[in-house]
């Protein structure tokens, strides 16, 4: 005849291991994709997508932070605003599409934002 603590003990055993939660599966890569191949095109879609918004901001920062650097070079200061780059002739790129810039005149840092 079984114990009443070897049937609880069963009981515990049968709840902590039947309870476990899976995990969903994901690429090694860390992309968020699923490895299934039902849902590939719309993997492949989300993460084009996503480096495209990644390569207009990286591009765009790159463009605002020469055009910074090259306002310090000629007046030795950081400008009050980014519309006293355009007045001194220095070309500012636009923004990604619905990002604006957002400008720190104590240090120089331009970030693009959400809009």
């Amino acid at each position: 005849m079984r114990t009443p603590s070897t049937v609880l003990a069963a009981v515990a055993c049968l709840c902590f291991f039947g309870c476990e939660k899976k995990p969903t599966p994901k690429a090694a890569d860390g992309s968020g994709n699923s490895g299934n191949p039902l849902s590939a095109p719309a993997d492949y879609l989300g993460a084009l997508n996503k480096a495209q918004k990644s390569a207009q901001k990286t591009a765009g920062n790159v463009g605002i932070d020469q055009a910074l650097k090259t306002f310090v070079a000629e007046e030795g200061r950081f400008p009050k605003t980014l519309e006293e780059l355009k007045s001194k002739g220095i070309n500012v790129p636009t923004p990604p599409a619905g990002m604006k810039w957002d400008y720190d005149p104590n240090t120089g840092i331009v970030k693009a934002v959400p809009q």
